[in-house]
């Protein structure tokens, strides 16, 4: 299972994102799930991604492939003139590679090989976009009431964010909203776990703002989960408690 977030703010792009894979309790590996393309002082474009880890290692493949010919006609990661260009292009690839498996795998392959992706970036004269890409190559495009995308293990995170979540708020709040998010899917589903990658996108920047990877010992990770786990007990009992007696 995965859990990734792409956010919108006024300032840029936040993303977040676990790196377990497991094949059961005893088959658990770690890979990168977040991988980034820049231009310099022209666009900066992120991947995550989600679901089967052979179609996404092999669209990610592809990808790389591209950018490592710069005579390559089809290199829309870097020459594509807009983002929606980008998104559109990854989706193909992403809708092609998945019909491909399941073609080559006959009935063995029939929904084993899907996948979902989270896209992000700037070009440069244009504003941040955030795009969530479906299996079918199909996307949809972050809005002011839709300003953050999951895929993977969504359930358990997704209330925080919808309560914390503000658009005008500074990515120092917005990692932390995020923290908590995958503090609270990491304590209720095993298949989700650290390290987790973490990428800040300033408007503007075409660089990473912020990366950092969230280790197992990392120490503010771990004083948001043990202070959250405190915050809601201690809000827990300032609740009114139920009178069986009322009507």
């Amino acid at each position: 299972m995965t859990y990734c977030v792409g956010m919108v703010l006024n300032k840029g792009l936040v993303l977040m994102s676990d790196t377990r894979t497991n094949s059961g309790v005893d088959n658990i590996s770690v890979f990168r799930k977040m991988f980034q393309w820049q231009v310099p002082g022209e666009r900066m474009i992120a991947v995550m991604t989600a679901g089967n880890l052979a179609t996404t290692q092999a669209v990610i493949g592809k990808l790389e492939e591209r950018t490592k010919e710069p005579d390559e006609r089809t290199n829309t990661l870097i020459k594509g003139r807009t983002m929606f260009t980008v998104v559109t292009e990854i989706g193909r690839l992403l809708r092609d590679t998945i019909q491909e498996a399941q073609t080559a795998n006959g009935d063995r392959g029939k929904g084993r090989f899907t996948a979902s992706m989270i896209v992000a970036g700037q070009i440069a004269g244009m504003e941040p976009r955030l795009f969530m890409v479906y299996p079918e190559g199909n996307f949809i495009e972050a809005s002011l009431d839709t300003p953050f995308f999951q895929i993977g293990e969504t359930k358990y995170g997704r209330p925080i964010i919808i309560r914390g979540y503000e658009p005008d708020m500074s990515f120092e709040d917005a990692i932390k909203l995020l923290m908590v998010s995958f503090d609270s899917t990491l304590k209720a589903n095993l298949s989700v776990g650290l390290p987790l990658d973490l990428l800040v996108i300033g408007k503007d920047d075409f660089a990473p703002t912020h990366q950092h990877r969230v280790k197992h010992d990392d120490p503010y990770f771990q004083t948001i989960s043990s202070n959250w786990g405190d915050a809601l007990r201690s809000a827990f009992h300032s609740l009114p408690s139920y009178n069986f007696e009322s009507e």
